[in-house]
């Protein structure tokens, strides 16, 4: 079986997208028979100390979180990409590493995409809009 082809991102701005609009985009590397779902999650409010269950482990729930769009494989819960209400976009890219894995549960990249912490700065679902996340993010 032949490697899978790498993923890309991009990103057009003006002038070379018309309108004055920005595209975002990005192809995906995952198997050809793999369903891939473009799901739309409504902004919501949580309750004090709930859990938001991602692929493999459960985290804690932010008061409120953003609308989104994103694309996703059907059988995990995070994103290949997204982009939530205020114009913020993000894609799951591979990263080449020497070190090995953990071999424990834990977030996925995806599942990071979906989520948005700011800790984690990553900026779909719990994220603020491009100025407010520009200024928590260089606040350290």
């Amino acid at each position: 079986m032949a490697a899978a082809p790498p993923s890309y991102c991009f990103v057009a701005f003006p002038p070379r997208a018309k309108d004055g609009l920005v595209v975002f985009g990005k192809n995906s590397a995952r198997p050809r028979d793999e369903v891939q779902e473009v799901v739309y999650f409504s902004a919501a409010d949580h309750q004090p100390e709930s859990k938001v269950e991602c692929t493999y482990i459960s985290i804690d729930q932010v008061p409120r979180t953003h609308a989104i769009m994103i694309s996703r494989p059907a059988w995990l819960w995070g994103a290949e990409m997204g982009a939530n209400e205020h114009g913020v976009c993000i894609a799951n890219e591979a990263i080449n590493t020497r070190e090995p894995a953990a071999e424990i549960e834990a977030l996925l990249g995806m599942d990071l995409v979906r989520n948005g912490q700011g800790e984690l700065a990553i900026p779909v679902r719990r994220s603020w809009a491009p100025k407010e996340r520009f200024s928590h993010k260089t606040r350290n």
